[in-house]
């Protein structure tokens, strides 16, 4: 008997053959195909993944607008009702608690989507400092997400929308209650892969049937069933942060690259604003930037980099992108190390191979 989490959809991984691994506790599908396959699905036509166990914790109480600008580092005075915004929270010393996605239901109601790893984290923050009349609530069991990403999902999700006119939602924005097939989702165009594509929050005894009812609308474009393996390819080809690996305890906001979701001069203090404020005016010491591997060898999490024999960083996701087809890295640096040509060395197996800082994002979609 596992002690594995399982999401609401477990049961349908088996009917596509799905390879499932342990991910922080979690029993989920790294592939179902290949990840080449359903990689080059999702940046070429469409593919659906389960993010169901990501955590959902709602916010709300005439409190929660002025407590939420206290614990997050994006500006929610920008936010308004139907849009989502993504942000971080951190600790005192600037370190990164989590980077999340907050949506405005309504005036005084907001919705916080957590990576999987950190809800209960997240949670005991986010009670620890609660002030005003402010009402907390995890909903991350009664929960479940689905994602349907890639150039053709707009198509294939319409033909279930049976009257939402999906091409009104923009990009980071949701419509609270779409009938979808007969089951009420709140669906987000929003995503972590680089391309257009929606997320769907839906009441877990509604997600296996929402699953099959996408991938049935989906036959005709070649729709496929993604793994992690896909997700994490396509998030790092277009950049964008995985908590544990860009960001953590130790790498702030600002090193890791996300510093557009820090706003600095909002009028409310945060918590960990003034050790940010700090690291901006006296310089990053460290800073995320992309590596192209010259040597054959493929960087991965955690392998030191050198310059003249000295220790400048490390790199922290790594792969053979397969849109690319080149061994590319992104790497924390010491910031006189980023600039772009600037040749560093990679510890893959005790030899140092060599690599060059190049601009990032390595993908980026072509827009409409």
């Amino acid at each position: 008997m596992s002690d594995l989490k399982r999401t609401p959809l477990y049961e349908s991984y088996k009917k596509h053959g799905a390879k499932t691994i342990d991910f922080g506790g979690w029993d989920l599908p790294v592939q179902f195909s290949s990840i080449k396959e359903e990689h080059e699905a999702v940046r070429t036509r469409s593919g659906l993944f389960d993010v169901s166990h990501m955590g959902e914790i709602e916010v709300k109480g005439p409190g929660s607008f002025s407590f939420l600008q206290k614990v997050m580092t994006n500006d929610l005075s920008k936010l308004k009702i139907g849009g989502a915004q993504y942000t971080a929270m951190c600790y005192e010393d600037g370190g990164t608690v989590d980077d999340l996605l907050v949506y405005k239901l309504a005036e005084n109601e907001y919705l916080l989507v957590v990576n999987a790893a950190n809800i209960e984290k997240d949670y005991n923050w986010i009670i620890e400092n609660v002030e005003g009349q402010t009402e907390i609530r995890n909903i991350s069991e009664e929960t479940a997400q689905l994602a349907i990403q890639g150039p053709l999902a707009e198509k294939i999700l319409q033909k279930l929308a049976t009257e939402a006119d999906l091409s009104e939602i923009g990009f980071f924005k949701f419509s609270p209650s779409v009938d979808l097939n007969g089951k009420k989702a709140l669906v987000s165009r929003t995503g972590y892969t680089g391309e257009d594509g929606f997320e769907i929050y839906c009441c877990s005894e509604d997600a296996a049937g929402l699953w099959d009812d996408i991938l049935a609308a989906g036959k005709d474009e070649a729709i496929l069933p993604c793994g992690l393996g896909a997700r994490d390819t396509l998030r790092f080809e277009a950049c964008l942060a995985l908590y544990g690996q860009e960001l953590t305890p130790d790498i702030s906001p600002l090193e890791s690259g996300i510093g557009f979701a820090v706003k600095l001069n909002k009028e409310e203090d945060f918590i960990g604003k003034a050790a940010l404020k700090q690291q901006k005016e006296n310089g990053l010491p460290r800073k995320l930037a992309g590596i192209e591997m010259i040597d054959r060898g493929i960087p991965r999490h955690g392998y030191p980099v050198y310059k003249n024999g000295q220790k400048i960083g490390q790199i922290t996701s790594g792969t053979q992108s397969p849109t690319l087809k080149k061994n590319i890295g992104l790497a924390l640096l010491e910031s006189g190390e980023t600039e772009l040509g600037n040749e560093i060395q990679i510890e893959i197996r005790g030899k140092r191979l060599k690599a060059i800082v190049i601009p990032t994002p390595f993908y980026k979609r072509e827009k409409k």
